[in-house]
């Protein structure tokens, strides 16, 4: 009997609370209210507007926290990482063996296009040279002889005679050209403009064909190389402007664009490779630097409220607008969050009633009243009393 009793009064415990959180049914309140008609209409109606009492879940008001709905835009924020190299750069190569004879490669000093790097010994080069001079000098005057005689109307001068003559002052012009070319090759100049790198070349060095002797990068001009994952794609266009930050410069913020990005994704990754050019006519920034790269994008206006605001039941998240004074609830797709805001996907119009705060106890259509015209309204009652 003793455990019975027990089980009665957790019962009546139980359904006190669920009557206090979620009102009485309707038939209980018509059964309960009928009787007590006389004390009802005599009840401050403070009281039921505060959902104490005088009604059950169809008949009380539900007090609530009330906002209108705006829209705004989100950011969309990209976060990568990337590393950066010259927009030009080069390594400067001989082009054939010999001794160092005399070299200007300073590191990190900044060279012309066309500023001598390194002599090599020219001397073999020079004496080719002075042989085909010769050689050329032989042909053409031979070829001048020839046709003085042929002019004069010398008949035993034969047309094939000066013909050879001819052929052979031609290759005689493409020794010397080539001797000219060989010498010139014994003096490295640099190919583009742009600062110099280490080289352990010094005078008295031999060094053989294809070797690389410095290294050059115009860094002017930065291309950052990085990732985008396969959901911001969206993102991607020639010509945007990314938001770049390096360790080396902690606050500092650089500037660059879009120049352009793969037409496909890593099959591994799933990701674009994108490169961006930086302005870096400062020379504050080196080629090889690890970078922080953001792109920002504002969507277009969307609903936004905050969290509290958004209910889950079986079909998902909804909110409760205010329908003329009675609950409604809307289903609500959640498309960002930021801390205690959500932008969503719902058909509801800018400017309406939502529900921020009390949700949790409204059933569909409950009948609620804003707290803050509530307030109001309780002070003037008590100020006029």
């Amino acid at each position: 009997m003793k455990k019975f009793a027990t089980i009665l009064v957790s019962l009546g415990i139980l359904f006190g609370a669920w009557a206090i959180t979620f009102g009485l049914p309707e038939q209980i309140t018509r059964l309960w209210s009928a009787p007590a008609s006389t004390t009802a209409d005599t009840t401050d109606g403070t009281e039921r507007a505060r959902g104490g009492p005088g009604g059950g879940r169809g008949g009380r008001t539900t007090t609530v926290v009330l906002e209108p709905l705006e829209e705004r835009s989100y950011p969309l924020t990209l976060r990568t990482v990337g590393s950066a190299t010259s927009l030009r750069k080069t390594s400067v190569r001989v082009g054939g063996t010999g001794d160092v004879v005399e070299t200007f490669l300073q590191a990190n000093a900044l060279v012309e296009r066309g500023d001598v790097l390194l002599r090599l010994d020219d001397r073999a080069e020079r004496l080719s040279l002075e042989i085909a001079q010769a050689e050329l000098e032989r042909a053409r005057d031979t070829v001048t002889r020839y046709q003085s005689l042929q002019s004069a109307g010398n008949l035993t001068l034969a047309d094939v005679t000066l013909s050879e003559a001819q052929v052979d002052l031609r290759l005689a012009q493409a020794n010397v050209g080539m001797a000219e070319v060989a010498l010139e090759d014994r003096t490295l100049r640099a190919p583009i403009s742009g600062r110099l790198g280490l080289s352990d070349v010094q005078e008295g060095d031999r060094v053989s064909e294809g070797d690389i002797i410095v290294t050059i990068d115009d860094s002017s001009t930065l291309i950052a190389e990085f990732e985008v994952p396969e959901r911001s794609i969206g993102l991607l266009e020639a010509g945007k402007k990314v938001l770049v930050g390096t360790p080396t410069y902690a606050g500092r913020v650089f500037e660059g664009k879009i120049t352009g990005f793969d037409s496909r994704l890593d099959s591994i990754t799933r990701s674009a490779t994108v490169r961006a050019e930086i302005d870096n006519s400062d020379g504050l920034l080196l080629a090889g630097m690890t970078f922080t790269i953001r792109m920002i994008e504002e969507t277009e206006p969307l609903p936004v409220l905050p969290a509290t605001a958004i209910t889950w039941e079986r079909d998902g998240a909804g909110i409760w607008i205010s329908d003329n004074g009675r609950a409604t609830r809307i289903p609500v797709t959640i498309r960002y969050r930021d801390g205690d805001e959500v932008w969503i996907d719902a058909d509801v119009a800018p400017g309406t009633q939502v529900v921020t705060e009390g949700a949790a106890k409204l059933r569909e259509g409950s009948a609620i009243t804003d707290a803050a015209a509530t307030g109001v309204a309780n002070s003037r009652e008590t100020s006029n009393t």
